[in-house]
């Protein structure tokens, strides 16, 4: 590593950071983090934090997993890298496929197909459903609905069907026939709602509305996370996903459910399509895959679609995509390690403890603190939204979340803002003690606002 001077000098100059804008981070230079350690994190000033993003949603095994680290070297001792392009397999790709698929058995999914990271796997499973209506003869089903506040990537697929501005209008115009519904937020919805169960139920009907409108035979899937992350943490009622597979069964429309953040326990569930009984026709998975260790994502594919694009004796069931890093063995032997890891360590069981304990503390937070509009969470995923005015619940403003964030960094817990939310996804090894350091940072923070 450069020394310290250099790093300082050049810090926040020659890259451009992901969700920033480089003017900002060139005037102010981001925190630059040096060494993890279980669930903390430590910057280059020597200041240790306890890390309540757990890196962004994926390190759920803390930054200490031995296991992971091993089998990774060892890989790499063994073979570095090689392609799938040309029919051929690694030992790694072979059993993790295996693995994910005797995973996700609950949830009905038979195949895994290996990408890079959570938006490469959205737009895999949005290449794939067009394929699919394609070989079944359906070519006019090419058409995408998503909720509004949801979010699924930044591949230019991905970000058509994301439905917040923010990820959108500088990249406008995007893919067509993509085409958006409310989502079932009670804090803030079209229809003044806020009964959880009767908004589901509102939403349902907007997504049949749209399917009618649009006419069923020209859809091709309908995306969601089971409950929404980078949105604010919205979590739905428990009959939302169930109605809304049940509206895409009477219509014939794919489901994806978009498990890169819900899945491998942070919901409380292995998964958010088993945590609200659901099982959908494809799956998306990343993050927590290699508790983020190494960039590796998969797309789970359902019997169904497996049993037409196997059958299929035409070159519409030829697969036309992939990626160069697509089952890259040394990812694979990373996430062979890691899921071993969380399901000894039962960490949706940790997950759904923890996670009650957190919105214990969150609740008594907004019970103190007016700025706090609502408080949002299923498991280890949680969000608070901050107003200026909890009557007409006006979003608070950006130097105010900063200094929020700022106050309880200096308290001790590194926090993640979007927009006027505060976003909680600490790793999954979260023990007691420190879901108390996590409310005792946003104490500091809220009360330094």
């Amino acid at each position: 590593m450069r020394d310290m001077n250099f790093l300082i000098e050049n810090n926040g100059k020659p890259i451009w950071h992901p969700m920033a804008h480089p003017a900002e981070m060139r005037a102010n230079a981001p925190k630059v983090i040096i060494k993890g350690e279980g669930v903390h994190v430590t910057d280059l000033d020597g200041r240790t934090t306890l890390d309540a993003v757990g890196g962004l949603w994926n390190v759920n095994l803390g930054y200490s997993s031995a296991p992971i680290k091993q089998a990774m070297a060892e890989q790499l001792d063994m073979l570095p890298y090689y392609s799938g392009f040309r029919g051929t397999s690694t030992a790694p790709s072979i059993e993790l496929a295996y693995e994910l698929v005797d995973w996700f058995r609950p949830e009905g999914m038979a195949r895994a197909f290996f990408t890079s990271g959570g938006s490469d796997s959205v737009e895999t499973a949005l290449r794939l459903a067009r394929q699919y209506w394609k070989i079944k003869g359906e070519a006019d089903r090419t058409k995408f609905i998503a909720l509004k506040k949801g979010y699924h990537g930044t591949h230019f697929g991905a970000a058509s069907v994301n439905g917040n501005a923010n990820f959108r209008r500088n990249y406008e115009p995007l893919l067509p026939g993509v085409f958006h519904i409310p989502a079932p937020w009670t804090y803030r919805n079209p229809f003044d709602e806020t009964d959880p169960a009767r908004l589901a139920e509102l939403c349902a009907r907007a997504l049949e509305d749209e399917i009618a409108f649009q006419g069923a035979d020209t859809i091709a899937a309908f995306i969601m996370e089971p409950v929404l992350g980078a949105g604010g943490v919205i979590v739905p009622h428990e009959s939302f996903m169930q109605r809304v597979r049940a509206i895409c069964d009477r219509h014939g429309i794919l489901l994806i459910s978009d498990e890169v953040v819900t899945g491998f326990g942070r919901t409380g569930a292995w998964s958010g399509a088993r945590l609200w009984g659901v099982k959908p026709d494809m799956m998306t998975l990343a993050k927590a895959i290699t508790s983020g260790y190494f960039p590796l994502g998969a797309t789970m594919i359902g019997e169904t679609m497996a049993e037409v694009f196997e059958s299929d004796k035409s070159s519409f069931g030829s697969i036309g995509h992939g990626y160069t890093y697509s089952g890259h063995p040394v990812g694979c032997a990373a996430g062979l390690a890691a899921l071993a890891e969380t399901r000894r360590l039962k960490l949706h069981e940790n997950a759904a403890a923890r996670g009650m304990e957190l919105a214990t503390a969150l609740a008594a937070l907004k019970a103190r603190h007016d700025i706090i509009g609502d408080v949002r969470s299923q498991g280890l995923m949680a969000a608070l939204e901050l107003v200026g005015d909890r009557a007409t619940k006006t979003p608070a403003d950006k130097p105010t979340m900063a200094r929020v964030a700022d106050a309880a960094y200096e308290a001790g817990v590194m926090l993640r803002v979007s927009g006027s939310n505060i976003i909680l996804s600490p790793p999954l090894i979260l023990t007691s003690a420190d879901v108390a350091t996590i409310a005792e940072g946003l104490e500091a923070g809220l009360s330094a606002r």
